[in-house]
């Protein structure tokens, strides 16, 4: 168990219940290992508390005034980004994530501590909120609870949470074109700002050319432009982002995932009123069904033909097994048994009476590019639905989450109809996309070739049983869906 903070009193108690686990997840993100996760998520905890309380002091001796703050878990976050830069400065950057000391050292880093009007839009829009305000739309939003849970969480009706939701949605976007008007800027970005807004409040309006072409080049207007549309499903990754800074996708996604696993053996379920649930993981749940259905009777097929008796025997011929027969299929196609009622597999293997219904390895391919009947070593059976039954040993599913001028975050997921005590996912890109970032798996890339290699905690996978990780990645142009994927060295298909 790890050495977790103690709670001095009730409300650190009640703090530490709701937000330790989110603390913690982001330090691990953070972090080369569990050891360092956990001292840089107590540290860090101490720390945002400090905070916390430092800020309710400003607020009772400053007549009432409310001090500008993050809500709790956002607060928290920051503050473990606070104290892994004081680990690089301290030279403890050993303990941290390579990515993340880079980032620290980069400019990037500064803007979320330097003057305020140069801060990410979304950060002091979240800032500028009252704090039950804020704390709604991150529950939502980032860390993707269900409403009612939200609603509960935050003493609010469950019946009229969603209609909270929107206003405070809207409040958020008033407050970002408000923080994105302050902002000093050019003369270029000044010219778009009223566009912007026009563009991003109506979710059926086109961006005209000449905008599109700004924000591929402008950060600051691209911030705001997430910011400022509500619609599309964007929100999420501007806040996470705007407020966390590193890792704040990759934090985004894990805690997606702890959300699905909160409603039931991590398969996600929509909420009793039927809010959110994640078509492309539901897609994936249906393929491991259907492949567990079909391995299920791929045995039940190949236990049968191994009990039926082959030979000379009179009994073989009068049971329907013809004793002169050979593969029905020619050059062209490949042997096995017949699927139509009445009939049964014929031996392929004229020299060692191997019954085609139980071969073994993997065919290789004859003179003709044909798959040779006599070196099929793999445990299936052959005949009409053989192509069909490999094909779907391997099923991908691959998830565009956002995009936006220069980048994007995606998801993989793999279900196998095999056991693996490791993996390996391999795919290609063809449009020159870069692999910037990968959570739950180890990436390497060779020109448009990308392989995803399982970690330590996940690379266990039961039969029948889905995979999956996520990553970032930077794009050019065109972004188009990647293909060839493989698990193994074998070939899926995308679905």
């Amino acid at each position: 168990m790890p050495d977790l903070p103690t709670p001095q009193d009730a409300a650190e108690a009640a703090l530490f219940s709701e937000c330790w686990d989110a603390v913690l997840s982001y330090a691990d993100l953070c972090t080369s290992g569990s050891t360092a996760a956990n001292q840089l998520a107590r540290e860090a905890f101490a720390l945002g508390i400090r905070e916390a309380r430092a800020a309710e002091d400003s607020t009772r001796h400053g007549a009432g005034r409310r001090a500008s703050r993050l809500p709790r878990i956002p607060l928290l976050l920051t503050a473990v980004r606070t104290t892994a830069a004081a680990w690089e400065a301290a030279g403890q950057g050993h303990k941290l994530d390579p990515d993340l000391r880079l980032w620290l050292n980069s400019g990037k880093a500064a803007r979320y501590t330097g003057p305020p009007l140069r801060r990410p839009i979304a950060l002091r829009g979240l800032r500028d909120m009252q704090e039950p305000d804020a704390a709604l739309l991150w529950l939502a939003e980032v860390e993707a609870l269900p409403l009612r849970a939200v609603a509960r969480r935050q003493g609010l009706d469950p019946a009229a949470a969603m209609e909270e939701l929107n206003q405070v949605r809207g409040l958020f976007r008033d407050r970002c074109h408000r923080n994105h008007l302050d902002t000093p800027m050019g003369a270029e970005c000044r010219s778009y700002v009223r566009l912007l807004d026009a563009v991003t409040r109506s979710p059926v309006a086109e961006t005209p050319e000449d905008l599109s072409r700004h924000l591929a080049t402008c950060v600051e207007c691209a911030e705001a432009a997430a910011c400022l549309r509500l619609h599309g499903g964007g929100l999420p990754a501007a806040l996470a982002q705007g407020v966390i800074g590193w890792g704040g996708l990759a934090y985004l996604e894990r805690r997606r995932r702890a959300a699905e696993v909160r409603m039931g053996a991590g398969r996600p379920a929509p909420d009793p009123d039927g809010e959110w649930g994640d078509p492309a993981a539901n897609k994936a749940r249906t393929l491991r069904n259907g492949l567990l259905v079909a391995a299920v009777l791929v045995s039940a097929l190949a236990l049968a033909v191994s009990l039926m008796p082959f030979g000379e025997s009179d009994d073989s011929a009068k049971g329907g097994l013809p004793t002169d027969s050979t593969p029905v299929a020619g050059a062209g196609s490949p042997a096995g048994p017949s699927a139509g009622p009445g009939t049964s597999p014929s031996s392929t293997d004229t020299g060692t009476g191997t019954p085609s219904g139980t071969p073994s390895g993997s065919p290789k391919p004859s003179g003709d590019g044909t798959p040779s009947a006599t070196t099929r070593t793999d445990p299936e059976p052959q005949g009409t639905s053989s192509s069909t039954e490999r094909t779907a040993a391997c099923e991908v599913v691959y998830d565009l989450v956002n995009q936006w001028p220069d980048g994007f975050q995606a998801t993989v997921t793999v279900t196998t109809a095999e056991a693996l005590d490791s993996w390996r996912v391999a795919w290609s890109f063809r449009d020159g996309q870069r692999v910037d970032q990968m959570w739950d798996a180890a990436v390497a890339q060779d020109g448009p070739r990308v392989t995803a290699s399982a970690a330590d905690y996940n690379k266990d996978v039961p039969a029948a049983g889905s995979l999956s990780f996520g990553f970032l990645a930077s794009w050019q142009n065109k972004n188009t869906a990647p293909y060839a994927f493989s698990l193994n060295g074998e070939a899926c298909t995308l679905s």
